[in-house]
């Protein structure tokens, strides 16, 4: 079976896209093996997310499925949302500007805006330790999380993905790869999390890392931005407009309060297309 796909990337954070409508695609020849086999950088394509593109089922304009390099499906990915817009537009898929995308957290709209960056409405933060899934016994901005025989401090939410976000002096010597997947398996998260480290600069400018589950740390995480800016608001440290910087580049990041949807703005490019014979 040959396949065709188009490789994207948001910040760094680089996916593969897959026209399941245009090119009927049965994901049973994308099993998790498939998958990982295809996320290899050195014997496939390499990616950190398989991005699908279906028809819809529940009043949207179309389907986003989201597969990790590991082969797992996920919720929801902010990156690939971006880039999940300007591939249907730029590929003749749609001709709107802003789109409804129905997803397996919910419906999220993006808009191409005139300077072909993407805004999303990322929906409403969770902070129901319930609905993130986290076990505690009651809603607190932080919460203690033990760690390598240390104690951490961290926020959690859920950007329809479950985040913990923990505050850190600096960035660059922060412990992400080494922390990071103890955080990821916590316990306390039995679907596993994702793991941010934010660097403060002022009330309108942070540094972030993730530490992604199911991929490890990738140059940018649209949910991760979202998350971090959302738990800096919540605890009084950030404005209600942020710029974020990541390695691999910057995301606008708007949050009014409690109630009300994150606003995630940045780039979405096209790399290259090709066919892999499955």
């Amino acid at each position: 079976m040959k396949l065709q796909f188009t490789k994207m990337h948001g910040l760094g954070n680089d996916f593969i896209v897959i026209d399941a409508i245009s090119q009927p695609t049965s994901l049973t020849s994308l099993d998790p093996t498939t998958i990982r086999r295809l996320a290899d950088r050195h014997f496939g394509i390499g990616f950190d997310q398989l991005l699908i593109v279906e028809q819809a089922r529940e009043g949207g304009d179309f389907r986003y499925r989201i597969f990790n390099a590991d082969g797992g499906e996920v919720e929801q990915c902010g990156n690939g949302a971006r880039c999940f817009a300007r591939f249907v537009r730029d590929y003749s898929l749609t001709d709107k500007n802003t789109i409804r995308v129905e997803t397996a957290r919910g419906i999220i709209t993006p808009t191409i805006e005139n300077n072909g960056e993407v805004s999303v409405n990322m929906g409403i933060p969770r902070f129901d330790p319930a609905q993130i899934p986290f076990i505690t016994q009651q809603r607190a901005l932080t919460y203690p999380l033990h760690i390598n025989d240390r104690e951490i401090k961290i926020s959690v939410v859920s950007m329809g993905n479950p985040h913990a976000v923990q505050i850190v002096s600096d960035i660059d010597s922060a412990p992400v790869t080494s922390e990071g997947p103890f955080i990821e398996s916590h316990p306390l998260f039995p679907e596993k999390v994702n793991a941010g480290y934010m660097q403060i600069v002022d009330r309108t400018h942070i540094r972030l890392r993730v530490f992604e589950r199911g991929v490890g740390e990738t140059l940018a995480c649209g949910t991760g931005a979202c998350a971090a800016v959302v738990c800096g608001i919540a605890r009084g440290l950030l404005d209600p407009e942020v710029q974020v910087a990541m390695r691999g580049g910057y995301l606008r990041i708007c949050w009014e309060g409690e109630n009300h949807p994150v606003w995630m703005t940045g780039s979405a490019v096209t790399v290259f297309e090709g066919t892999i014979d499955l």
